[in-house]
């Protein structure tokens, strides 16, 4: 059996109380906020939002290896405690999550598939949310299948971008989270844009809102909101 993977994203925006503070309070702030994230969340990246969009700043990208059914419940506990120690200067704006599991559509491991504890990331993440529409689950497996190869291929021409694929199915409202991480945005728009040219396009019934997030050190990016 494959590892099963629980990954969370949170979009977080500071409040007008930071602002308010002194260069130095806000400079201990964000010590104590990434020291408590290198000891609570192990398996964690802090990422700057704030100018790529206006209503958040950091997106923190937290992946935990899930062993026991009831555990997913110690997991959230853990984010809440540390998230709401810190209400007062972050707000969070958007959080989403979902499981890894086996690729209904290629039964081989990509080259192309993101490790959610690897320590390594490429330089931009972009994540969103993404439904299919009724109208694609009504088609045959075959013919689902081929669409999908054709997506499939198409991604593989543009072997620099990862991808990580969570399934939330009736766990939020979405029922994907799709995350890529590249070191060029210019190459993923044109992903993007090509792969809104497949035949599967039609049947997606929404992917938005998109984040685009730049990767730094956790205490790199706390340091940009001095």
């Amino acid at each position: 059996m494959p590892d099963l993977f629980l990954c969370h994203f949170a979009g977080l925006q500071y409040t007008e109380h930071y602002w308010s503070l002194s260069p130095d309070a806000r400079q201990q702030r964000a010590d104590n906020l990434s020291a408590e994230l290198q000891a609570g969340l192990p398996n964690h990246a802090l990422y700057q939002v704030f100018p790529a969009r206006s209503e958040t700043d950091l997106f923190l990208w937290s992946s935990f290896l899930v062993t026991a059914p009831d555990q997913s419940a110690g997991i959230f506990e853990t984010i809440a405690r540390l998230l709401n120690a810190h209400r007062a200067d972050l707000r969070p704006t958007h959080f989403y999550w979902g499981f890894t599991r086996p690729s209904d559509y290629s039964k081989a491991k990509s080259s192309q598939e993101i490790d959610p504890l690897s320590s390594e990331h490429k330089k931009y993440l972009i994540v969103y949310p993404f439904s299919k529409t009724a109208d694609w689950y009504r088609f045959g497996r075959d013919a689902r299948q081929g669409m999908m190869n054709e997506h499939i291929r198409i991604g593989h021409q543009y072997p620099q971008i990862s991808q990580l694929l969570l399934y939330s199915t009736g766990l939020q409202d979405q029922e994907f989270i799709v995350a890529y991480e590249t070191d060029d945005l210019s190459a993923f728009s044109a992903l993007v844009s090509e792969l809104r040219t497949s035949d599967a396009r039609p049947y997606t019934l929404s992917d938005t809102p998109i984040y685009t997030a730049v990767y730094h050190p956790t205490q790199d990016t706390l340091t940009l909101f001095i």
